[in-house]
């Protein structure tokens, strides 16, 4: 569930946990959808017998895919800006992937806010770090420092 706060009250928020998304499937038709997408037919991505051969032991979501799904998931514990207009994807300052995500897994974002900046015409300049976790595993997918342009009304 999404809070929302004030631009004022950003900052009490600044080096902490804001949310945690719902847990998310990451399956094989999903997969092969992303692949078509982007072209992108690796075998270890694609190819169950051929990934089975890896020290994965199956397919694998591309990198890409689960930073894709960065909108949908760190949506789900992102503070909110009361009056907010508009939020837009500014870019990542850092994103590492840190382990694979195998077919069948599920996954989840885990949301700290750790800067906010004003700038000009009533915006913002939001950054989370997104922790994308994997369910039953003890290193993250990935870990993304992600920024937000959000505009206000005003």
């Amino acid at each position: 569930m999404t809070d929302t706060v004030t631009k004022e009250q950003l900052s009490d928020y600044i080096g902490k946990e804001t949310g945690l998304s719902d847990w998310f499937l990451i399956d094989q038709e999903r997969i092969n959808k992303f692949a078509e997408v982007t072209e992108d037919y690796q075998f270890i991505h694609v190819d169950k017998e051929a990934a089975a051969k890896t020290p994965f032991g199956t397919t694998i979501a591309h990198g890409f895919l689960t930073l894709s799904l960065l909108s949908h998931l760190a949506g789900e514990g992102m503070l909110q800006v009361e009056g907010a207009v508009m939020g837009i994807n500014y870019g990542c300052d850092k994103v590492r992937f840190l382990a694979p995500v195998k077919v069948d897994s599920e996954i989840r974002a885990r949301v700290k806010l750790t800067e906010v900046t004003e700038k000009p015409g009533n915006r913002l300049l939001v950054k989370n770090e997104i922790t994308i976790e994997i369910k039953d595993e003890k290193h993250p997918a990935l870990i993304a420092e992600w920024l937000t342009m959000v505009v206000v009304g005003g």
